[in-house]
């Protein structure tokens, strides 16, 4: 049997939506997708079951510690924005609940909307900070990962604390960024590629959720934009960018 024919890696939750569910009725396949067992991909995830198995793309509750690090940065916060993509990230709604929970027990509102169309994307943005006195978290999803540039600039230039979900935010300029390490979850990767093809059912090993997360500081940024980061925050953060 060749590679091709059992094996899948996909790089992003978004992406993997419309594909892992393509890769479900192939023969065996190793999928990255955001919520295996809510989205019927497998039985439950140490026990996958069928013919798929691999990593779930999130922890939603992480979504919590978004709303602490607005919190953390706009002492005086009543109301945050919060933007999803329906389309290229139909999972979002997972992210809600953790995220109205932590915002009540630190007195702050979500105002959560969606954005259908990338060239709504400043606008909403613009928006958003009218109406808010916190700041803004942007949910997971391809299209905001793909207009980025736009997101992080606008940002900056309506001076709104802002926190993203992937690194990759934060290293091209994004103020801060919490979510789980990519790089980790494809070498683990590897070795379920590596086991499979020594032989192993792909129904028999267990899904992985996320195991290593990482918090990225941008501090010139956070000068650019007026927000003073806590030294409790900066003392838990893995990379800080000066």
């Amino acid at each position: 049997m060749k590679r091709r024919e059992f094996i899948s890696l996909v790089g992003g939750a978004a992406a993997a939506w419309p594909l892992a569910a393509r890769a479900q009725q192939q023969a065996r396949r190793i999928a990255n997708v955001a919520d295996p067992v809510g989205q019927g991909f497998v039985a439950s995830l140490s026990q996958p079951g069928g013919n798929i198995s691999g990593f779930g793309a999130f922890e939603f509750s992480i979504a919590g510690k978004w709303v602490q690090a607005i919190k953390d940065m706009v002492p005086v916060a009543t109301q945050v924005g919060v933007i999803a993509n329906p389309e290229t990230a139909p999972f979002y709604k997972l992210f809600l609940p953790f995220i109205d929970s932590a915002a009540r027990a630190v007195g702050i509102e979500p105002n959560v909307t969606a954005i259908h169309d990338a060239d709504d994307i400043a606008g909403t943005i613009d928006k958003l900070a009218k109406e808010s006195n916190g700041g803004l978290i942007v949910l997971p999803a391809a299209r905001f990962t793909a207009a980025r540039d736009v997101i992080i600039g606008t940002a900056a230039r309506l001076r709104l604390p802002t926190v993203y979900p992937y690194s990759f935010y934060a290293r091209d300029g994004g103020l801060i960024s919490y979510g789980f390490d990519v790089r980790d979850m494809y070498r683990r990767a590897a070795s379920y590629i590596d086991r499979v093809l020594k032989g192993a059912r792909v129904g028999e090993l267990p899904v992985q959720n996320p195991a290593k997360f990482e918090l990225v500081i941008n501090l010139k940024t956070a000068k650019a934009v007026g927000v003073k980061i806590s030294d409790d925050l900066l003392s838990i953060a893995d990379e800080v960018i000066e």
